[in-house]
């Protein structure tokens, strides 16, 4: 069912963000779509510490075909029944294709996914993530099931011209931004995009190679990198995705104050904290208020910020978009 066009930024003016309308719930999980891997393969260094892959399906002939965009999830059901002997519940995971999909013609679309291995604290014994093992071990040209697609908040603005983007990943977060750049980066604009990836080790940057290779054709394009465990590539000391607005506030916080930009935070829960902190700390007052509402006893002690003031004493704005998750 299609979603709806959605004015998030006010009065209309050319500061109006409207998103586009998007296919949603296409297939049900009680009524997947069956469809076959095109490719699978890792999408880190071979040395990386984690296992994560990028797989495509082929979705030719359904109608998920030229309907899916990036920001939203698909549904992946995961074969087997669960300890209590019911089906496994359905698993989302973000897009990572472009609007065109990796074809080029919306007939390919494709999902980044870690292995989830752990032990339990309990007994010690090896856990194993259902779905995403499932996926991981999948062969070229063998089936599986999706539902989808889900979401329609975290998506692009219908002109992209329109507006800069500022874009924060951590780990598979990365995935929606894969497309959106892409998408942005494929089309003749002014636009302005800056790509901020975050990892703990260099090898588990997800894909390096290719944002690399955007930036260099691309003068409009920032790749930045922040290594949590280790020096950076451009000898900065071990940083978080948000000392980024520090060490690159020149031409981060240009951009922050521009009137145009609008920020895009995907990952682990907790990160976009870290990010308001910093904008707090950077910004202008007139350029703060574009993208967080602030108590002034908050603002009085940002250090003593934590994540039960976030929608009360820390509010952020239609120009901030989150998709986080724990």
């Amino acid at each position: 069912m299609p979603g709806s066009p959605a004015a998030i930024a006010g009065a209309r003016g050319p500061g109006e963000i409207v998103l586009p309308e998007v296919a949603m719930h296409l297939y049900r999980p009680n009524e997947p779509v069956t469809v076959k891997v095109t490719r699978n393969e890792v999408c880190t260094s071979r040395k990386a510490a984690g296992f994560v892959r990028h797989v495509e399906f082929d979705v030719s002939g359904t109608l998920l075909e030229g309907k899916v965009v990036p920001g939203q999830s698909i549904g992946v059901m995961a074969p087997g029944v669960d300890a209590k002997g019911r089906p496994h519940a359905v698993r989302l995971y973000s897009v990572a294709s472009p609007t065109l999909g990796e074809d080029g013609a919306g007939k390919v679309i494709s999902t980044t996914v870690k292995r989830t291995i752990d032990e339990h604290w309990e007994t010690h014994r090896l856990f194993l993530g259902v779905a995403s093992n499932y996926l991981c071990d999948l062969q070229e040209g063998e089936e599986v099931r999706l539902s989808g697609p889900n979401g329609k908040r975290f998506v692009l603005p219908t002109d992209h011209s329109a507006h800069d983007y500022l874009f924060f990943a951590t780990g598979t977060g990365i995935a929606p931004f894969r497309g959106m750049v892409m998408d942005l980066l494929s089309k003749k604009s002014d636009s302005r995009v800056a790509l901020v990836m975050g990892s703990p080790y260099a090898t588990d940057l997800l894909y390096h190679d290719l944002f690399t290779r955007l930036s260099a054709e691309h003068e409009r394009f920032t790749y930045l990198t922040a290594i949590s465990r280790e020096k950076q590539a451009d000898g900065h000391d071990p940083m978080y995705v948000q000392d980024r607005l520090r060490t690159n506030r020149d031409e981060l916080g240009a951009m922050l104050s521009n009137g145009r930009t609008l920020v895009y935070v995907c990952g682990l829960a907790g990160m976009e904290l870290g990010i308001f902190k910093q904008m707090a700390r950077i910004l202008p007052e007139a350029a703060l208020e574009q993208y967080l509402t602030v108590e002034p006893q908050a603002m009085s002690d940002i250090e003593s910020w934590d994540r039960k003031m976030l929608n009360r004493q820390v509010k952020h704005s239609k120009r901030m978009f989150l998709e986080v998750y724990a």
